[in-house]
């Protein structure tokens, strides 16, 4: 049997063992989905490279801190994400995060949900808009609607009290609806 049919909580045991295969099928599963996440929010390619090899590092020598063999996935995620917004505060001159390349869910709440054509037209207007927030509402706005963390999560990652990441992104979502309606 070979690695490639090997389910994650198998790689998991092999690579913390020191199996260099192991690491290296765990990494060929999951470098795309983590380079992405590092990419949305730094917005530089070789950047997102450097911190995506630096947290599989982490992420290989801290194996034996992983409670839950089963969340790996979500463990990395959450490694990748904390590097990137560190790379982000540190370097000012990231001072926009594109999310050109995001795939983003739309509420569109004029009941048309088929018409292909108007959800992408949606979709790219609200990405556009989303650049011109300010820094703190469109990283928490990305961390929320885009990659899915909760308050709770958000607030850790953040570094801000759980009161102040509800309170951030009920504003961010507001000053995004007003931009939005500006453009109509």
């Amino acid at each position: 049997m070979t690695l490639t049919n090997h389910n994650i909580e198998q790689l998991i045991q092999l690579c913390k063992s020191g199996n260099q295969n192991a690491q290296l099928e765990v990494y060929n599963r999951y470098y795309k989905a983590m380079y992405n996440i590092a990419y949305r929010i730094v917005k530089d390619s070789f950047e997102a490279e450097d911190i995506m090899q630096d947290s599989f590092l982490t992420a290989f020598t801290k194996l034996e801190s992983l409670k839950e063999v089963t969340t790996f996935g979500s463990w990395l995620k959450r490694i990748v994400t904390n590097n990137s917004i560190y790379h982000y505060k540190k370097n000012s001159k990231y001072e926009e995060v594109h999310l050109d390349d995001v795939l983003y869910k739309i509420e569109d709440n004029s009941g048309i949900t088929s018409d292909y054509e108007f959800t992408n037209l949606k979709a790219k207007q609200v990405l556009e808009t989303m650049k011109s927030l300010k820094d703190s509402y469109r990283v928490s706005l990305t961390l929320h609607l885009i990659e899915g963390y909760d308050y709770e999560e958000i607030s850790e990652i953040m570094n801000i009290s759980y009161a102040s990441c509800r309170t951030r992104i009920s504003r961010a979502k507001e000053s995004l609806r007003k931009k939005l309606q500006n453009k109509i």
